[in-house]
């Protein structure tokens, strides 16, 4: 096995027995939103932690896994090559690996590995490269089914970081952020307030053929991902682009509204996915204006609720994760650098912060049983109660390699932690690390 891979066989029989649950196929989970209906959490941790069932060195990227059916589909860079490969969500053991030649380089020092998270759907596995390369797979054997080039077809510019907002499938579309340019031939370190979009926002491929069904979208791409819901019984697709909100029939791709929102710096980005309550759309960033609430009209179109600018104090301004709401509250990550950003929450309605919790570093929330796993940027690994009146935390720790006692989870941490059938995933530099979030029965 490559590079460091090591199983704890004390831990596991070859099919080890997991708690009931549910698999993880997409981005931010089932559901979108990096909430879990799993059950039966061990609270609080042990001195040392969850139990670590494996870990294994992986290659330059910022995606989670997905999980389907007791497979883990993890999308990383190995040399001058994308990887994506299959393995054993139990064992780490595995099954199949696709590659294919990878030129981008980033050019802000980030590492160039993908930043999207593959995409189950049936048979078929989906990803998106960080250089704007689309394949489809099948999910069992990782025989190529289509590929396309969205990147050189639709001229776009080398964003700040490369691609990196994950597809979502709807029927039997693929929806992809695309966001081209019509002049291909300008620099490829050029990406400015010059640039205009080639009616390629938004690209929606057959998700069996790889054929284009519609394209359409005058803005730039960002680093959202797309976001479905049904709101007053129609359908809708939401798309946080580089210039603001984007909303459209996602079986047509007839667009509805576009809701303004970027900052005047030409060096930021959209990051953290929209987040949809009822026929209420919230949308922060982190360079400028801060976050947005708006209301899906009946009839169509929006109204605001409530915005902010930078005349006023920002309830939330979230980087890169997507905000968990629950019973009225939003939980998240607010603020652009390390050493000022806190985790809060605030009511959504109104904006009022109920509390915020400096120190923590960036971090990233997933909602399980009552429950936020709290994963800061530098591998603490935190424990919290949900509780919209204070910062509640159960457990605190530094997972260790149980063999060398060095630390598992190094710095940056940037991708939220998932959950599936008890075992709980979590992304270091370069590590990928099992551990078992919910005790066997």
């Amino acid at each position: 096995m490559r590079r460091g891979f090591v199983l704890f066989a004390l831990l596991m029989a070859p099919s080890l027995a997991v708690a009931q649950g549910s698999d993880w196929p997409k981005f931010l989970g089932p559901l979108g939103t990096s909430v879990s209906t799993e059950k039966g959490i061990r609270t609080p941790w042990p001195k040392d932690g969850p139990k670590i069932v494996w870990h294994k060195e992986v290659g330059p990227g910022y995606a989670m896994p997905v999980i389907a059916k007791g497979k883990l589909y993890h999308f990383e860079r190995v040399g001058k090559t994308l990887r994506l490969s299959c393995l054993d969500a139990t064992t780490g053991v595995q099954h199949w690996q696709f590659d294919y030649p990878s030129v981008y380089k980033d050019q802000f020092g980030y590492n160039s590995g993908p930043r999207c998270s593959p995409i189950l759907d049936g048979e078929h596995v989906y990803t998106y490269g960080v250089e704007g390369m689309l394949h489809c797979l099948k999910a069992d054997t990782g025989k190529p089914v289509w590929a396309y080039n969205a990147n050189k077809e639709f001229s776009v510019l080398q964003n700040f970081f490369g691609v990196g907002s994950t597809p979502v499938i709807e029927g039997d579309l693929l929806i992809v952020q695309v966001g081209g340019s019509p002049d291909g031939s300008l620099p490829r370190n050029l990406f400015d307030r010059t640039l205009k979009s080639n009616n390629s926002d938004v690209v929606a491929f057959d998700k069996r053929t790889g054929k284009i069904a519609y394209k359409f979208g005058d803005d730039l791409a960002s680093y959202a991902s797309p976001v479905l819901a049904t709101i007053h019984n129609r359908r809708y697709c939401f798309v946080f682009a580089r210039a603001g909100l984007l909303a459209f029939n996602p079986a047509t791709g007839k667009q509805d509204f576009h809701f303004s929102w970027q900052s005047d710096d030409v060096e930021s980005v959209n990051a953290s996915n929209p987040v949809i309550v009822g026929d209420k759309v919230f949308i922060s960033e982190t360079y400028g204006p801060g976050s947005a609430l708006i209301r899906v009209k009946k009839e169509g179109g929006y109204e605001v609720l409530r915005e902010e600018s930078k005349k006023f104090k920002k309830t939330m301004q979230i980087h890169w994760m997507t905000p968990i709401f629950h019973d009225g509250y939003l939980y998240g990550s607010s603020g652009r650098h390390t050493q000022n950003a806190d985790l809060r929450c605030i009511d959504f309605e109104t904006g009022k912060i109920m509390w915020s919790e400096r120190g923590l570093t960036r971090t990233s929330l997933l909602m399980v049983d009552g429950h936020f796993v709290c994963l800061g940027e530098d591998g603490t690994l935190r424990l919290l109660k949900v509780n919209a009146q204070k910062f509640d935390e159960v457990s605190s720790i530094e997972l260790k390699n149980p063999q060398t006692k060095q630390p598992l989870l190094d710095y940056p941490c940037w991708a939220a932690p998932i959950v599936s059938n008890g075992l709980m995933y979590l992304r270091g530099e370069e590590r990928l690390v099992c551990v078992e979030l919910i005790p066997k029965k």
